[in-house]
């Protein structure tokens, strides 16, 4: 996928250090090779700054790898995500040096993962939609990690499953709560609901509006006379995803959720607010 260069969301520089592999390329004070992290957490919050009270640009989920450049005393990493490129912030102890390769993915919005093999004990964690983690070995209906957790193993598909359908995945999020930079069950915005869709698909997807529109599918000429699932119509700054001839769904601050409209409300209450759409693209 073509990237204007240097955008600073994903490229690994900073005028006191960048990547070593970017050197001759952009101005820094020195320059460092990265190391391999895995995301250990649940769900690990990647900010613009190292601090809990700033900006969260993106989540990173169980099991994703990330490229370590520095990691401060007050507890923070500066990397990049080896999935979709973007560059931030992640508290350090939600990583650690990569352990056991992951051998499947969460196939369902949230699952939980229990200490033991009993769903009557309490659960340790919840994982989201995409989130790897290595099975060694089933105990009837569940799957123990070689962590030591248990999974409920319906709820898991093998690394290259794919789903069909990207909009029925969408809307498998119907109502989970609109949260800006958010991309699990818990909360996610416009961007993190195409990306998480299209991932279950199998289709690399960047992370921020302006990457999709210039990235995804094929622009479509005209208006919306003719619109089919899984069109994906722009905004600046917004996205949402055409689920029939009159319906799509999106996560919207209007509604503060992941929601269903219809396409020609939804495009008369946007304009309202100063804001035409920009394209309409065929994945």
């Amino acid at each position: 996928m073509a990237e204007p260069p240097f955008d600073p969301r994903c490229t690994p520089a900073r005028p006191d250090l960048a990547a070593l592999e970017l050197k001759g390329k952009v101005e820094a004070t020195r320059f460092v090779a990265g190391e391999p992290y895995e995301v250990i957490d649940a769900q690990a919050p990647l900010r613009r700054a190292p601090a809990s009270d700033t900006a969260l640009d993106t989540e990173a989920l169980k099991g994703e790898r990330v490229v370590v450049y520095e990691t401060t005393d007050e507890g923070w990493a500066w990397g990049q995500l080896e999935s979709d490129g973007y560059v931030g912030w992640l508290p350090a102890n939600a990583l650690a040096r990569p352990g056991v390769a992951p051998t499947h993915k969460i196939a369902v919005p949230r699952t939980l993962v229990f200490p033991g093999p009993s769903i009557k004990l309490p659960p340790i964690e919840a994982l989201s939609l995409g989130a790897r983690i290595s099975v060694a070995r089933l105990e009837g209906p569940l799957a123990m990690t070689t962590a030591g957790g248990f999974v409920p193993a319906r709820h898991l598909a093998p690394l290259d499953f794919h789903e069909s359908d990207f909009v029925a995945v969408a809307e498998r999020f119907l109502e989970v709560p609109y949260l800006w930079g958010g991309k699990t069950s818990f909360g996610l915005d416009c961007s993190g609901l195409v990306q998480v869709a299209l991932a279950a698909c199998g289709v690399p997807c960047r992370r921020d509006t302006d990457m999709q529109e210039r990235d995804l599918g094929t622009k479509r000429e005209g208006d919306l006379c003719d619109p089919k699932r899984g069109d994906l119509i722009f905004w600046k700054g917004h996205v949402a995803i055409v689920r029939d001839v009159t319906t799509l769904i999106h996560a919207n601050a209007f509604h503060m959720a992941v929601a269903i409209e219809p396409i020609q409300e939804a495009i008369e209450r946007i304009g309202k607010t100063g804001l035409e759409v920009t394209s309409i693209l065929r994945i």
